[in-house]
C-alpha cells in the first residue's frame, strides 16, 4: 500500500474525536449510492416501457412499408420477389387498406380495414400472439357454416363497442359503391367475426379490423393482382432505415416509396427520448448533491488535519503527495457510493422484474406492471458519470490542502 493511500484510509475512517468525519463520509457514500440507484432503476423502467411500446407497435405494423402515390400497386408479386432478395429482409406481406364503417344493432364505428394473407402475416406481424378468441389463421378457412359470410378479425375494444364476439355477424359499409338515380349507394357486406385480438394499445384495439386479402379486394374494388402496399420485416429493427434505403434502390423510385417504422412513429419516440433525457438530468442532480457532500467532507477534514498536514510536509511529503491523499479520499468515497448504488439499483430492478410488485391501473397504460430493461451503455454511462463527478468534487479541497505552508500551519499550535 502506498504512503498516500495509507494516510487517506486513516483519515477517511477516523476514530475517537474525529469520528464525526467518518459519519459525514458515510453520508456522502449514501448520497452517491441513492443517486446512482435511482438512475439505474428509472432508466431501466423507461427502457422497458419504450421497448414494450415498440414491440406492441411492431406487432401490428411492420418494420418497413412500401407504398405508391397511386391508389394501388399493380402486379405486386414481382415486387414481393424483388423485396425478398434485399439483404436484411426476412418477410413480406402484401396488404389492402381502406377506412370503412362497421355496424351492428348496437352501434356504428369507423375503422381501418386491412386485407392480409394469414400465412404472410405470420412472417411479418406478431398479431397471432395477441389473440384472445380464435386464431388469425381462421381468416383463410373461415369460421361457421361452410359457404357463409367471409371472416373478420377485430380488436377487443372494438368488439365491446359493437357488442360482438367470435361467431357474431356485422356489416361493413365500404366507400366502393355505385351511383344510382337516388344518389351514391355504398357497398354493404355481411361478415362473421372469426377472432378477437388485444394488443394492449387502445388505438389499435378500438380501430383496427382484418379480413382476408381476397375479401378486401372484392369489397374495395381492387383487382386480384393489385394491393395497397407491402409490409416487410427485417432482421434488425434498429437498422431498418438502412435496409429501407437498399430496398428503395432495388425497387426504383416514383411512384413507389419506402418508409420505416421510425419515420412513421417519429413524434412518439422523440417525446419518449426527450422525457428520458429530462428525467436523467434530474436524477444526475441527485448524484451531484452527493458529490457536493464529498466537498464538505474533505474541507472539514483539511481544517481538522491542518497540523497533521504541516507535520507531513515538514517530514518531506511533497505538495503532490498531499494533494493525492485528499483526492484519493474523494475517489474512495465515490467508488464506494457508486458500487453500493449499483448493488441497490440492480437488486431493485431484479425484484421489479421478477415479482412485479408495482402494478399500473388497467385501461390507462399498455401494460399492468412496470417493465425493466437494463442496457450496458446506460450502466456504463451512469458509473462513469458518478465517478467523474466525485473526482471533480475532490479538486478544490485537495488543492487547498496542498497549498498549506508548514510554518503558518504550526505557528499557533
Amino acid at each position: 500500500m502506498s504512503f498516500e493511500r495509507f494516510i487517506a484510509m486513516r483519515y477517511l475512517f477516523a476514530r475517537r474525536k474525529q469520528a464525526f468525519i467518518s459519519v459525514i463520509s458515510l453520508i456522502s457514500i449514501v448520497g452517491v449510492a441513492i443517486g446512482v440507484a435511482s438512475l439505474i432503476v428509472v432508466l431501466g423502467v423507461m427502457n422497458g416501457m419504450s421497448t414494450d411500446l415498440r414491440d406492441k407497435i411492431l406487432g401490428v405494423n411492420a418494420h418497413l412499408l412500401v407504398g405508391s402515390v397511386d391508389s394501388s400497386i399493380e402486379e405486386y408479386r414481382t415486387l414481393v420477389d424483388t423485396a425478398l432478395k434485399v439483404k436484411g429482409v426476412t418477410g413480406v406481406m402484401p396488404f389492402v387498406y381502406s377506412e370503412v364503417m362497421l355496424s351492428t344493432r348496437h352501434g356504428v364505428k369507423g375503422v381501418v380495414l386491412r386485407g392480409i394473407d394469414p400465412a404472410d402475416a405470420a412472417q411479418v406481424l406478431t398479431l397471432d400472439k395477441d389473440m384472445v378468441e380464435g386464431q388469425l389463421a381462421d381468416l383463410a378457412g373461415g369460421y361457421g357454416p361452410a359457404g357463409g359470410p367471409p371472416g373478420i378479425v377485430v380488436g377487443k375494444e372494438l368488439a365491446q363497442r359493437l357488442g360482438v364476439r367470435r361467431g357474431s355477424l356485422l356489416n361493413i359499409l365500404t366507400p366502393s359503391g355505385m351511383t344510382t338515380a337516388a344518389g351514391f349507394k355504398p357497398k354493404i357486406q355481411t361478415v362473421r367475426v372469426v377472432a378477437v385480438f388485444k394488443t394492449g394499445m387502445y388505438e389499435y384495439d378500438s380501430s383496427l379490423a382484418y379480413v382476408s386479402i381476397s375479401s378486401a379486394q372484392n369489397l374495395l374494388g381492387f383487382k386480384s393482382d393489385s394491393v395497397s402496399g407491402l409490409e416487410l420485416k427485417v432482421d434488425d429493427v434498429d437498422h431498418a432505415d438502412e435496409i429501407g434505403l437498399a430496398l428503395k434502390e432495388e425497387i426504383g423510385g416514383f411512384p413507389l416509396y419506402v418508409r420505416n417504422w421510425k419515420e412513421m412513429n417519429e413524434n412518439l419516440y422523440a417525446a419518449l427520448a426527450l422525457e428520458k433525457l429530462a428525467i436523467s438530468i434530474i436524477l444526475v442532480m441527485i448524484v451531484l448533491v452527493g458529490s457536493f457532500s464529498i466537498v464538505t467532507t474533505l474541507v472539514m477534514l483539511v481544517m481538522e488535519k491542518t497540523r497533521d498536514i504541516a507535520i507531513l510536509m515538514s517530514m518531506g511529503a511533497t505538495r503532490k503527495s498531499i494533494r493525492a491523499i485528499f483526492m484519493l479520499q474523494g475517489v474512495i468515497i465515490g467508488m464506494a457510493g457508486t458500487a453500493a448504488g449499483f448493488a441497490l439499483g440492480l437488486t431493485l430492478c431484479f425484484l421489479l422484474k421478477r415479482f412485479q410488485f408495482i402494478t399500473l391501473p388497467k385501461g390507462i397504460y399498455s401494460l399492468d406492471y412496470l417493465p425493466v430493461l437494463l442496457e450496458w451503455p446506460d450502466l456504463v454511462a451512469i458509473g462513469v458519470s458518478a465517478l467523474v463527478l466525485c473526482f471533480l468534487a475532490t479538486v478544490y479541497p485537495a488543492r487547498q490542502a496542498s497549498r498549506l505552508t508548514p510554518v503558518e500551519a504550526l505557528r499557533y499550535e
